[in-house]
């Protein structure tokens, strides 16, 4: 059986995992056992996907990442440059927390930008945007921006990534076209 995705030759695919078919996995990355990659995805050099970490497809992870055991992306997820996952609240290199990994989400379409951290334990919603260097310690809404240390909601983004400006009955619509509702705190598109 002919593998369909592309390995840089100083990559390291550890197995069994499996990967899906068009995806590319960059120079000097390693994808620990066990991981489960989508379809498409775009693995950047120098990223690290330890073992049980799911990807789902057209995955985007750009250069200097690592992704520890607990993190589960869905498809659509834009990961930036730097940005790292943990995967235990109070580690000690003298205790062994392997038990109590924390499981992190990641929902469709999320965007985590460049240096950013994502505290384990945390959910972010689907179409959400974490801005450079943010450390998210808290679940961030659907559609949210974030940015800080610690990360706090400074407004909405659109599926298309274009910045809402909600009007005084709760409707914004994106330069794509695509009309959203803000009621009671949540954004949801209109069909």
């Amino acid at each position: 059986m002919s593998k369909n995705y592309f390995v840089h030759e100083s990559s390291y695919v550890d197995e069994p995992c499996e990967i899906g078919e068009g995806t590319k996995i960059w120079h000097f990355s390693h994808i620990m056992s066990n991981s489960k990659i989508g379809e498409r995805c775009n693995i950047g050099q120098n990223v690290v996907i330890s073992p049980d970490v799911i990807l789902g497809n057209n995955v985007k992870i750009q250069n200097n990442v690592s992704i520890y055991t607990g993190v589960i992306c869905e498809d659509d997820v834009f990961l930036g440059p730097s940005c790292v996952f943990t995967n235990v609240i109070n580690p000690r290199s003298a205790v062994n927390r392997k038990e109590e990994y924390a499981k992190t989400l990641i929902k469709k379409g999320a965007s985590i930008g460049a240096n950013a951290t994502i505290v384990c334990g945390v959910t972010l919603g689907k179409y959400c945007f974490v801005g450079a260097g943010s450390v998210v310690t808290k679940d961030v809404p659907p559609f949210a921006l974030v940015v800080g240390n610690p990360a706090v909601h400074k407004g909405w983004y659109s599926e298309k990534g274009f910045r809402l400006q909600f009007d005084e009955s709760g409707t914004a619509q994106c330069e794509s076209g695509d009309v959203y509702e803000l009621k009671s705190g949540e954004v949801s598109k209109k069909a």
